[in-house]
């Protein structure tokens, strides 16, 4: 069984997301989006080292606490191929001033889609899922009961991801989406980038960017 432990970081509220196996040591995080202390706080509290930092894409909200979090714990930086520029020169891609600064980071693992990541004692299988952004990927758990996805910006509680930004695309978005309610039961848990916790089947039957689909 994963434990998941969800902290909302930053003025923009990003999810990043501590997993672990339910009493283990070792951990990963997904998405260090900022407020760096108070992540490295909680991974101490919780007793876990972390083994890797993943990365679903690289906006600065969820890629803004990266390096710190990085040299604090020594993890390897897995990141989308498509985006590792973006995470080696974040301030160059930040759209909106006020933001930052953050401090760039060379990823240490490049990953694309397809790859099974064992980290943790735990599988990840990476998923592209772009559309809200090139290089998006989606780590999916499915070694649990339920299945689990950390779907990033892809999809929301309610809500898709937005496709208004450079590199987004809105039909590409909503096949990765399709894809992922064709691969995996309605049951299967989704820890997004923003707002709260959902399930597969409970968008699929309420979230109205989704109804196209269903039909």
């Amino acid at each position: 069984m994963i434990d998941v432990r969800a902290f909302a970081v930053g003025p923009i509220q990003e999810n990043c997301f501590v997993v672990r196996r339910q009493g283990a040591d070792r951990a990963v995080i997904v998405d260090p989006g900022e407020e760096a202390p108070r992540l490295l706080a909680a991974i101490e509290q919780l007793g876990v080292s972390i083994e890797a930092i993943l990365l679903t894409h690289t906006h600065f909200d969820h890629i803004g606490a990266v390096a710190p979090v990085a040299r604090a714990t020594g993890a390897p930086v897995y990141c989308p191929k498509l985006e590792r520029g973006v995470l080696a020169d974040i301030m160059r891609y930040v759209p909106w001033p006020g933001f930052g600064p953050f401090e760039s980071w060379e990823a240490e693992e490049l990953v694309e889609g397809g790859e099974t990541l064992e980290l943790a004692g735990i599988a990840f299988d990476v998923i592209s899922t772009p559309g809200h952004s090139p290089g998006h990927v989606t780590y999916a758990v499915t070694g649990e009961d339920p299945p689990a996805l950390l779907s990033g910006d892809v999809l929301f509680q309610g809500s898709i991801g937005r496709t208004d930004l450079p590199g987004a695309d809105h039909a590409t978005l909503m096949q990765s989406i399709a894809r992922l309610l064709d691969a995996y039961p309605d049951a299967t848990v989704v820890y997004p980038g923003h707002m709260g916790v959902t399930t597969l089947g409970r968008e699929r039957a309420t979230n109205p960017f989704l109804q196209a689909l269903a039909r």
